[in-house]
């Protein structure tokens, strides 16, 4: 690896962690900035130099990046998530602020080198059939719902720094699955309730989905092999929630049958699911937002990532396999495999 420092936010997370891993299995030396209060700070490999911070709080960074040294390459994969139709001025302040205030570090401290971890969320829908590929700009106002918002605005605020020499890179990952979900993100739990038997339905619609395992090595190769000022897609495989959950079944021995109501049916009962999980203070897996994601164009290319970073997605099988055996191994589900 090519550089003598590896700074990364959201280092417990589930892409984050997988980063991780990846780091030291190449004998790379790991920073990371976790959160005071963070549930899993104990999941971190004891050889990772931890350091705390609020990315809403440039201060805070300050000895994160003091101890970068010469030549240290930072890997933003921090970031709220929600698929929620309100989730609050937070995913902004996180989402964009925190991003501003690891640019306005990254300049001072002269990293050599950052990566950031957008979505795909963050581009400008295509009519279907066109298959989306990385955009020549990044319009929120062009963007449905306010966490793929919060992720153009950040996106457009870190290529606009690398038109002012920083050396930055964007990467753009679909929707991501695998092993190691310890948080247990929206298709990790749906999965895991159609392990258990306890997802009484699922809703007519797609996406593209992609290994974390991929992602994090995508992320790797945009360090080393991406160009200042550019993005990358790192997607995998379209597929239905009905193929995706039939798929699952057949590694269970199970029977797929499960019925699929209409996205726009689920559209019209999601606002009334998301109430009553609020008030039970649950996430329910299908909000009005995840509804609209699934009715949306989500084909995506990575023909770019393929060529410039040699990125490789795996199998879905293969994905949905390692999870299912994850599950196993932390006792989530029996072993059946």
């Amino acid at each position: 690896m090519m550089y003598q420092n590896y700074l990364i936010t959201g280092a417990t997370g589930f892409l984050g962690s997988a980063v991780v891993q990846l780091l030291l299995a190449h004998g790379c030396r790991v920073l990371a900035l976790v959160m005071n209060n963070d549930p899993l700070i104990h999941t971190l490999p004891k050889n990772v130099t931890t350091f705390f911070g609020d990315l809403t709080d440039q201060d805070s960074l300050r000895d994160f990046f003091a101890a970068g040294g010469d030549n240290f390459c930072v890997l933003h994969c921090a970031g709220l998530v929600s698929i929620a139709s309100k989730p609050g001025e937070a995913i902004y302040a996180v989402n964009v602020q925190g991003t501003q205030n690891i640019l306005n570090l990254c300049q001072e401290y002269h990293a050599a080198k950052l990566v950031y971890v957008s979505s795909v969320h963050a581009i400008p829908e295509k009519p279907a059939p066109e298959t989306i590929t990385e955009p020549d700009r990044f319009a929120p106002d062009e963007i449905l719902g306010d966490y793929g918002k919060s992720k153009a605005m950040a996106t457009a605020l870190v290529l606009e720094a690398a038109q002012s020499g920083l050396n930055a890179s964007v990467v753009l990952p679909s929707g991501i699955l695998g092993p190691g979900d310890l948080a247990r993100g929206n298709m990790t739990r749906m999965l895991l309730a159609f392990c258990r038997g306890k997802l009484p339905l699922g809703v007519k619609g797609g996406y593209d989905f992609v290994d974390v395992r991929d992602v994090a090595a995508g992320i790797l190769a945009c360090a080393e092999r991406g160009r200042a000022g550019k993005c990358y897609i790192l997607s995998g495989h379209f597929t239905s929630i009905s193929d995706l959950l039939s798929l699952a079944a057949s590694l269970l021995g199970k029977k797929a049958a499960k019925l699929c109501i209409p996205a726009a049916l689920a559209s019209c009962v999601a606002p009334i699911f998301e109430k009553i999980g609020q008030l039970r203070g649950e996430r329910p897996f299908f909000t009005p937002y995840s509804i609209a994601v699934l009715r949306s164009n989500g084909h995506f290319s990575n023909a770019k990532a393929t060529a410039a970073l040699g990125f490789h997605a795996r199998p879905l099988k293969e994905t949905l396999r390692s999870m299912i055996l994850w599950f196993q191994g932390q006792d989530l589900i029996s072993p059946a495999l």
